[in-house]
């Protein structure tokens, strides 16, 4: 414990400016190390400012741990990976490697390339019919790509120097459904997916998504190298990204994806067709049931899936039936075989949807996708706490975490580290206690007239952040015409272009809805108002939330609805505070906060702000920041 102690401020003191190890992050450092150490598990809540990702990445590099940081977002694996990492490379003092690890589909594939060219008989480079991909992707494009692929180390699309079109990388790129593995490919030696892998089991420290680390679990451990410690941060999506990862995604576009490689390998012209009419049928079929959750498959989708099966047990013969190897059919063949076999048993899996998953039918209209899930992840989780030891962390640790995925109570350890903020001075929660029940037509004018006069206090300088995209909308064509500033939206400008045009312009406003309730970072004098319309509790026909209540049954509010709500809550409020010298409002447009029987659940959940119900005290707030 020592060591780490040690080692820890050695590092802070490295940090610009002279910086200094907080107590809660030296909480956290020794707990990680302690877990570590005896093979126990540790939950961490640790508040904006704490330096977590420091705490749990020193101990095991300090005691020789392999580790696997798994996160939910690509701006903190992007900080991970571009600036903690190096740094404590520079200044731990002790020598160790990393690598980011990403999902196949994002490097570059070496054989689809020298296909397309093999196919270009010196004039097209396209594959002149053989591929539908290639043919539709501009020729210039495809080039491009590929004379970058004789140039990058790593084939990895996040280095390229421009957004290329997604029949371009489709076409130049494949997924784990169908890649048939490097001992079975022509070009495998020299794989950029295969040698990311390579790196990834000899380095001490691999950083990846959390859907990555869920598609390990989900095939058995097949994904990512052996690893001693794994750390969940963002740990408050766990439990959904594991839904996901571990459940179906059935589509038409299944088997569009399957008749473009059967097209490039076998010439039964009518056998494509019919994979391409089952991706209209399957589309057709479940158009029906868009939205909603499908608690039995009707005789129309049952049909769709089992033509379509049948037509892919077909395919699969017609692909056993190839016995040529010229040229890289080989390798077609056995793309095409691997992602006919991963289809088959979708299909059949979707026809036995047991009693522990759910089923429902999401998407764009024009393109629904049938998704299977299971209820609870756990059994998913089990194999992982028994053998590798866990942390994890999260600015809002969500209530009943650790019993909704599993972690044994016996071997699990849980910490708050606080925050080293001064709430309590710096930020103020109002809740507008006078305002109408968000659920009653009075509701939009007033919540606007409220807004308006806060911003108009504050200056501009706010993010409002609304529970919908429609409420958003009616919230910009209310207001915009009326205030005074610049108000950005969520349709303005990409993501990443709005947030650093909010932030540049310091009287500017931004509306936005659930994708900025986390990730956005605004520090300074451009934010100094968060605005939340209302306390953002799931819809009820949500079918993956509306079965784990119907399992919850007396205790649901409590164990799904109320957790969600309230962390979806505090990471909205966590956009106000992110250096120790911010100061500002967060404001509740909701009068249930002041009135509800739940709502010191919910309050506690939040940093430990100041709290009024008196708009008046708040605009006088807002005004001395200016």
């Amino acid at each position: 414990m020592d060591g780490v102690a040690e080692a820890l401020a050695r590092v802070a003191g490295e940090l610009p400016g002279g910086g200094e190890v907080r107590p809660g992050q030296r909480a956290m450092a020794e707990a990680v190390a302690a877990a570590i150490e005896h093979r126990r598990h540790l939950v961490v809540q640790a508040g904006t400012g704490t330096g977590k990702s420091l705490a749990y990445l020193l101990p095991p590099l300090l005691l020789g741990t392999k580790v696997v940081v798994a996160t939910a977002t690509k701006a903190l694996q992007d900080q991970l990976v571009g600036k903690d990492l190096p740094f404590l490379a520079t200044h731990l003092g002790a020598p160790f490697t990393f690598v980011s690890l990403k999902g196949r589909a994002n490097y570059l594939c070496l054989q689809r390339a020298k296909e397309v060219l093999d196919a270009s008989n010196g004039e097209q480079l396209a594959m002149s019919g053989v591929d539908p991909l290639a043919d539709r992707a501009p020729r210039s494009e495809l080039l491009r790509l590929i004379e970058w692929g004789t140039e990058t180390k790593t084939g990895d699309r996040a280095d390229l120097d421009f957004e290329p079109s997604t029949n371009a990388w489709l076409a130049l790129s494949v997924s784990a459904r169908e890649c048939p593995g490097a001992s079975r490919c022509p070009m495998g030696d020299a794989c950029f997916a295969e040698r990311a892998r390579a790196e990834a089991a000899e380095a001490d420290v691999v950083v990846v998504n959390t859907h990555l680390y869920g598609m390990h679990l989900a095939t058995g451990g097949g994904v990512l190298p052996e690893h001693d410690v794994v750390v969940f941060d963002e740990a408050h999506q766990l439990e959904e990204v594991i839904s996901a990862t571990a459940g179906i995604d059935l589509g038409g576009g299944s088997f569009t994806a399957l008749a473009r490689l059967t097209k490039a390998i076998v010439s039964d012209e009518r056998l494509v067709a019919d994979l391409e009419a089952s991706a209209g049928q399957l589309t057709d079929a479940l158009a029906a049931h868009h939205g909603a959750r499908v608690r039995t498959l009707d005789d129309v989708v049952t049909a769709a899936v089992e033509v379509g099966r049948g037509r892919v047990e077909r395919t699969m013969a017609a692909l056993r039936a190839i016995t040529s190897e010229a040229g890289d059919t080989t390798n077609r063949k056995l793309r095409a075989m691997r992602a006919a076999t991963a289809l088959s048993d979708e299909l059949d899996a979707v026809l036995h949807v047991g009693d522990d998953d759910v089923a429902w039918v999401e998407g764009p209209p024009h393109a629904p996708r049938l998704r299977v899930a299971p209820i609870d992840v756990a059994p998913t989780l089990a194999p992982l706490w028994r053998d590798t030891t866990a942390v994890l962390t999260s600015a809002t640790i969500p209530a009943h975490l650790r019993a909704r995925v599993g972690l044994p109570s016996d071997r699990t350890d849980e910490l708050d580290a606080g925050s080293p903020f001064d709430y309590e001075t710096h930020a103020l929660l109002y809740c507008a206690a006078h305002l109408p029940d968000p659920r009653t037509p009075a509701y939009d004018a007033a919540m606007h007239d409220e807004l308006e006069a806060l911003i108009d206090a504050a200056g501009g300088r706010t993010l409002a952040l609304f529970t919908s995209w429609s409420a958003m909308q009616r919230a910009v064509d209310a207001l915009r015409p009326r205030l005074p500033f610049t108000v950005l939206d969520q349709t303005s400008l990409p993501k990443p272009a709005l947030v650093a045009k909010f932030t540049a312009d310091e009287t500017s406003c931004l509306f936005a809805t659930m994708g900025f309730w986390q990730g956005v970072d605004v520090p300074g004098r451009s934010l100094s108002l968060v605005t939340i319309d209302r306390l953002p509790f799931p819809r009820p026909d949500e079918p993956l939330l509306q079965a784990r209540r119907e399992r919850a049954r007396g205790a649901a509010f409590a164990t799904v609805d109320l957790p969600r709500a309230t962390t979806l809550l505090a990471q909205g409020a966590g956009r106000l505070i992110r250096t120790a010298t911010d100061r500002g409002v967060v404001a509740v447009l909701d009068p249930r906060l002041a009135t509800a029987r739940y709502r010191w659940d919910v309050v506690h959940a939040l940093p430990p702000m100041r709290r009024t119900r008196e708009r008046v005290e708040v605009e006088e707030f807002l005004r001395s920041l200016r």
